[in-house]
């Protein structure tokens, strides 16, 4: 009996990424030496952020665990002021970022982002490993500017079933992965420039599709390991952020803002995944095995995506990130003026209350990543027997 193809999804969100990293590290180090082997994972599906740690991972699968450690090495050697470019450039085009011109804007220099994403992947092994059988598909999600519709680049094995996603919003491009398909996936509205590709204007995926989880159901995926940056959302940890008598300002509202573009929709995800679980499982106590089979081929014949269980395990921060970035700020307030600017750092600020979302979107600094890193093996780690079953079949 053949295993169960294994489908890795990661998230979006800016620099809160550096937690992925940590559950990857913990996967393909701990986890790794403790059952003597790494993970087999068949497809890799990422958006924004999760792009650039999929593909990352995606390139070193032949040798997964200096390929994580490689990969942690540059998150924690981040230099705030290097990776969010402002200069002259930036200043005059700002006008651009509001009005529109007549090529793409940001408010910051994607170029330190293009060259960190262009050098520090083996672009020629992700390819290379798709062929030699390492992952059978790769999947990297965008935002069409032009239309609004989320776009899924797809790299993968000859023998493997081409993608149909059912939602007919959501467009599917068969393409080898390259830089600017990583970057479209990244460039955060209004933060980074929107990215051309073939003429197209595309920018961050995780507006539309920011939990892939779906991309890698449809490409036959039987179980999902999906990692997300956002904290769940427990009656118990609701409380007020901000103190009485004070209107929060624009940083904490667009805070929270991404929050509900990026992170939210991971709930909702895991909710419909279960749901589904849930229903054939109920009809094959009503029916019998032999029931759910008959709607697998009806699925089949229509050339539809076979409904099946989907095991899941999901991974997410166990603290509040923006809570992590408002601690952050405050103790490191020094550091980050001379990086940024005093200017820059209040628009960073935590301002009112305790959380600093904005912040998390966009501290790519090596020491917040290195904190984020730490709870990420933490959290995974917690998760030990778990993912121990569910990666090697116990």
């Amino acid at each position: 009996m053949s295993a169960a193809s294994t489908g890795l999804v990661l998230s979006g969100g800016g620099a809160r990424g550096a937690y992925e990293v940590g559950v990857l590290s913990y996967i393909y180090g701990d986890l790794a030496r403790r059952e003597g082997r790494e993970p087999r994972i068949d497809i890799i599906c990422g958006t924004s952020v999760g792009a650039v740690n999929g593909v990352f991972l995606a390139s070193s699968l032949d040798e997964p665990r200096r390929g994580v450690a490689r990969l942690e090495g540059i998150w924690s050697n981040l230099q705030l002021g290097t990776v969010l470019g402002f200069g002259f450039k930036q200043a005059v085009g700002l006008p651009r970022v509001l009005l529109g011109g007549d090529s793409p804007a940001g408010i910051f220099d994607a170029s330190p982002l293009t060259k960190l994403v262009s050098e520090g992947v083996q672009w020629r092994n992700v390819r290379r490993n798709i062929r030699a059988g390492y992952l059978r598909a790769l999947t990297i999600s965008a935002t069409h500017v032009a239309t609004g519709r989320p776009v899924v680049f797809v790299d993968s094995a000859r023998d493997q079933s081409p993608l149909r996603l059912e939602s007919g919003n959501a467009l599917v491009r068969e393409t080898p992965i390259l830089p600017q398909h990583v970057l479209a996936s990244a460039a955060l509205p209004l933060i980074f420039p929107p990215v051309a590709l073939r003429d197209e204007l595309y920018c961050d995926g995780g507006l539309r599709l920011n939990t892939p989880m779906s991309p890698a159901i449809h490409l036959g995926a039987e179980k999902l390991l999906v990692v997300g940056v956002a904290s769940e959302v427990r009656q118990d940890r609701v409380r007020r952020g901000i103190p009485k008598g004070r209107m929060p300002g624009a940083p904490f509202l667009l805070g929270k803002v991404l929050n509900a573009f990026l992170l939210d929709h991971v709930e909702n995800d895991l909710v419909n995944v279960e749901w589904t679980n849930e229903l054939l499982r109920d009809l094959e106590r009503i029916g019998g095995p032999e029931l759910v089979q008959k709607l697998e081929e009806q699925s089949k014949a229509r050339e539809k995506t076979p409904r099946r269980i989907i095991d899941t395990v999901t991974i997410r921060p166990s603290v509040d990130l923006g809570s992590v970035a408002g601690e952050f700020l405050r103790k490191h307030r020094f550091h980050l003026r001379r990086a940024l600017g005093r200017s820059f750092l209040r628009l960073l600020d935590v301002g009112e209350g305790t959380d600093a979302d904005l912040a998390s979107y966009l501290l790519f600094d090596g020491g917040f990543a290195q904190r984020l890193i730490e709870l990420g093996r933490r959290d995974a780690a917690a998760k030990a027997d778990e993912l121990a079953a569910f990666l090697y079949e116990h």
